[in-house]
């Protein structure tokens, strides 16, 4: 009896083991189970530049790259034509805000781009060009659009002072929108129908800046000011809008990006002061190049720019070559670090429960 004792007291002990083993296996098992699944990327949506269209071969090989880098990513190109002719006469003619609206009206009926829960889902954005400031422009104004990382290449952001495109022999539709520009592009008509017109600013520039920064910043000329339909309203240049908040909503969405990456072209002849993409000022006669964070825009903080800073988000980028002579290796490093699967709100802070 004793050996049985002693054998039923052994089995005892090797039984409890495996039972806490396999309390502790299962435990594993369960724990491997309820393991998150990957998050799938993003949406992208892309914004071509002037004189390109959302069916151009060369658009859709960037959007590919996106796609291989990141599997699955669902790529919007935007359009305001069903064709692509339409699509790039648009880029030369029409009025910003109405394209706006229908750019936003358009991603709202794209079930995979708009959100259906306003306080989580987002989407990222690529701009080419103007389609850089158009981007930023979207996200100002269209209610409910949610943006994570808003990436600009070659932009156009501060405006352009001069006409650095060369038209083809034969295209019409860019020598047409030339020849308006420079006959007068602060009318009412011009700001209204041309849209490079609408991102055109030149300033008051014959004056020597004295010693303090302020008047080292030159100022738009007063007729920008007043016709400006697109870029003076989305840079909140105006003072009497400013002191009545109108741009306060302008604001707030974009500063709940949680990054804008500014590209630069280093040898941009196109852009005309290419510092534009950085949103830095230059004074053509002196040459004089005052940075974003000299400019009155960013010490008062006229659309968020400066609180984006300050939480790390600005970035500030630069590509080797001419106007939109683009470097893969440069776009795959950027698609890499910037696109892709959304972080944990816990990871990027997100807590923000109002649809702005």
């Amino acid at each position: 009896m004793a050996a049985m004792g002693e054998f039923m007291e052994d089995h005892a002990s090797w039984w409890c083991e495996i039972a806490d083993f396999s309390r502790n296996e299962i435990g594993k098992d369960a724990h491997v189970v309820r393991e998150t699944p990957p998050s799938p990327p993003l949406p992208l949506l892309i914004w071509h530049g002037l004189g390109d269209q959302y069916d151009a071969p060369g658009l859709h090989t960037i959007g590919d790259l996106a796609q291989e880098i990141h599997p699955d990513t669902y790529v919007h190109y935007i359009r305001l034509a069903p064709s692509g002719s339409e699509d790039r006469r648009a880029t030369f003619f029409g009025n910003l805000t109405e394209q706006l609206d229908v750019v936003c009206t358009s991603l709202r009926e794209d079930e995979r781009i708009w959100n259906r829960n306003p306080h989580h889902q987002k989407v990222d954005a690529l701009g080419f060009s103007q389609g850089g400031q158009f981007l930023r422009g979207l996200i100002e104004t269209c209610e409910g659009l949610r943006v994570r990382s808003l990436v600009t290449v070659g932009a156009q952001h501060n405006g352009i002072a001069a006409i650095g495109r060369t038209c083809g022999t034969w295209d019409f539709l860019c020598k047409g929108a030339v020849a308006v520009m420079r006959g007068n592009a602060y009318t009412e008509y011009v700001q209204g129908n041309v849209v490079p017109a609408q991102y055109y600013r030149t300033l008051n520039d014959t004056k020597e800046g004295g010693g303090d920064k302020e008047e080292e910043e030159p100022e738009p000329v007063d007729e920008y000011l007043e016709f400006s339909n697109f870029l003076a309203r989305v840079n909140a240049e105006r003072k009497e809008e400013r002191e009545e908040k109108k741009n306060e909503m302008y604001k707030a969405r974009l500063t709940r990006l949680q990054k804008f990456v500014m590209v630069v072209f280093e040898d941009d002849t196109t852009v005309i002061p290419k510092e534009s993409g950085w949103f830095a000022e230059v004074n053509r006669t002196s040459g004089k190049v005052t940075l974003l964070r000299e400019r009155k825009l960013y010490r008062e903080d006229w659309i968020g720019l400066k609180a984006l800073d300050e939480k790390s988000a600005l970035v500030f980028e630069s590509m080797e070559g001419d106007h939109m002579q683009l470097d893969d290796e440069v776009l795959s490093s950027l698609f890499e670090k910037y696109f892709g699967p959304e972080k944990a709100a816990a990871e990027d802070g997100e807590t923000e429960t109002e649809t702005l």
